[in-house]
């Protein structure tokens, strides 16, 4: 799954599944762009690719703003000159709550994060990719976004419109050389878990076929997948990586 001189912009690429992606593209021979809400992280995760002899910026940015993913997407092709791969991992969880006692910022916040950055992210790197007759985007959804999750209304929402939104571009674009495709893990050990109260994280387990939630670097081994040449014929779908929670 070579990925010699290829270049992938990775939202939320300074911490979780995105930087376990970003640890297995870079080795694989690609040259990061890791974007993050906090720029001390995706500074300091950059600064430690280039010391190990691997190419890498960190760039700081709120992905819930399309002026934002210009930026981004302008800054990646202004330091190496274009992108192969689009990995839209950023997102966040939001509130646990009951609808009836969610406002209209939880729901708005949630959705602009997790779904509306996708959408923005795809559609500003779209155009360089049809120039060029190539190129991959691959979107973070969840186990959620199929069967969805109680008290996470606007999550589940944002991540099943991830799955619709993988559908339909991969589509548009399937002659032009651009393929597009998602993950939906299930409950993965990252700081995500944190946001969640101790209850909500037991009824997850209870649910986890495997008996144990998922790990970053298995759900990036699947990334590492899509975005390879080993995938070539795979577009417009929503792999699993879920330990068999989700079976269609």
């Amino acid at each position: 799954m070579n990925l010699e001189g290829r270049v992938a912009l990775i939202t939320g690429g300074a911490g979780g599944i995105g930087l376990a992606v970003a640890r297995r593209f870079t080795a694989a021979g690609a040259s990061v762009a890791l974007a993050d809400l906090r720029q001390d992280a995706a500074v300091a995760a950059a600064a430690d690719f280039v010391a190990h002899g691997f190419r890498a910026i960190g760039l700081a940015g709120d992905v819930s703003q399309p002026e934002v993913a210009r930026a981004l997407v302008a800054d990646t092709l202004s330091a190496f000159g274009r992108i192969d791969i689009l990995v839209n991992n950023a997102g966040f969880m939001g509130r646990t709550a009951p609808i009836w006692e969610l406002e209209d910022k939880d729901w708005h916040d949630v959705l602009n994060v997790d779904l509306s950055s996708v959408f923005y992210l795809s559609r500003e790197v779209i155009p360089h990719m049809r120039s060029r007759r190539s190129g991959c985007i691959i979107s973070i959804s969840s186990v959620a976004g199929k069967e969805g999750t109680p008290g996470l209304i606007p999550y589940s929402v944002a991540k099943a419109g991830i799955i619709a939104l993988t559908k339909a571009l991969g589509k548009e674009v399937i002659l032009e050389g651009i393929r597009v495709n998602c993950v939906a893990p299930g409950v993965v050990t990252t700081p995500l878990l944190d946001q969640l109260p101790p209850e909500a994280v037991k009824l997850m387990l209870s649910k986890a076929p495997m008996g144990r939630f998922g790990t970053a670097e298995e759900v990036a081994a699947v990334v590492h997948f899509l975005a390879s040449d080993d995938a070539s014929f795979i577009t417009a779908q929503c792999v699993d990586a879920s330990g068999g929670r989700a079976t269609y």
